[in-house]
């Protein structure tokens, strides 16, 4: 199982402590984000803006010296999986996020993960940590025979299915590790996702790219 942090861009402190909670529940959002609620006092929130920085920053610092556990696995139907992942940046550059949700075969789900990705990052990077964040946490889980990932980013699509040199600069971190994370894996293929294609893992994008909007504290 994966224990160290996934890479991050520049996040202000208070978002880099709730990237080290997302890390310790293994990038499970609703954990998170329900374990930080219950540390803030009172009927503060990690998203509720009464909830000042101090208030926030103090509880994130006491859930983070705790002993963080995963959520349980869920046992999947086989060891054939499939992988949303989808990256999301306000303004391109800007605030940015990363989500991916792993399903089997039958596509019942197993994992819904979500993370900030930086503070001033662009789309594609997001795209690429994306398909890291998916990856990693599905090898730490499980040991994939067969993998579909559906993903909308045709830049990331050229890159690791078409063998393109990466063309965002600063993505290299991220590709090498998807390199290396596909390979254990025998059987492997993409779909490419239409804008009007449905993607669960735009949601936690979102969230991600919240997280990594806080800040200066």
């Amino acid at each position: 199982m994966n224990e160290e942090p996934l890479p991050a861009e520049y996040l202000s402190p208070l978002a880099a402590l709730v990237d080290d909670v997302l890390a310790g529940v293994g990038y499970e959002v609703a954990t998170a984000i329900e374990t930080i609620d219950d540390a803030v006092p009172g009927y503060g929130g990690l998203f509720d803006p009464a909830t000042t920085s101090d208030e926030l920053r103090a509880a994130l610092e006491r859930v983070r010296s705790s002993e963080l556990t995963r959520p349980p696995i869920p046992e999947p139907a086989d060891d054939a999986f499939v992988l949303y992942v989808d990256g999301s940046s306000r303004g391109n550059p800007g605030p940015a996020g990363a989500g991916a949700v792993i399903l089997d075969e039958v596509e019942d789900e197993l994992a819904r993960l979500g993370r900030p990705v930086g503070s001033r990052t662009g789309n594609n990077t997001a795209e690429y940590a994306a398909l890291q964040l998916g990856l990693s946490e599905l090898l730490a889980r499980y040991e994939p025979r067969r993998l579909e990932v559906r993903i909308d980013s045709m830049t990331v699509i050229r890159d690791v299915w078409d063998g393109d040199d990466p063309t965002e600069p600063g993505v290299e971190t991220y590709s090498t590790a998807v390199a290396t994370a596909l390979s254990t894996v025998p059987e492997h293929r993409y779909t490419h996702l239409a804008d009007s294609d449905p993607n669960p893992a735009d949601a936690l994008a979102t969230v991600g790219a919240d997280i990594a909007s806080l800040g200066p504290g």
